[in-house]
């Protein structure tokens, strides 16, 4: 569950959720001062939904560069009972 928050949800909600409170900040600030408030500009959110995408995809992309190895390369070990205790599966 953590894997999908960091590398999907995160990317795509984190620029939106801190515009979105950077815009709730500032019409509170405009309400005390008895000022016009600002006006949330669609697009605005479409560029943090925009800049979301480029941050989930660049993630993915390191992910898959440095971690793990290459697609073909290792030995799939299946789960199995040793010694009174299940091994989890694993590569080697």
């Amino acid at each position: 569950m953590s894997r999908i928050l960091l590398n999907y949800l995160l990317p795509l909600v984190l620029p939106l959720a801190i515009y979105l409170t950077y815009m709730w900040w500032q019409r509170r600030h405009a309400k005390k001062n008895s000022e016009a408030p600002p006006v949330v500009e669609h697009s605005h959110v479409f560029v943090s939904v925009l800049i979301g995408f480029v941050l989930m995809a660049s993630s993915l992309t390191w992910i898959a560069v440095v971690s793990g190895v290459a697609p073909g390369e290792g030995e799939y070990q299946s789960p199995h009972y040793q010694d009174g205790k299940i091994i989890p599966p694993s590569f080697k």
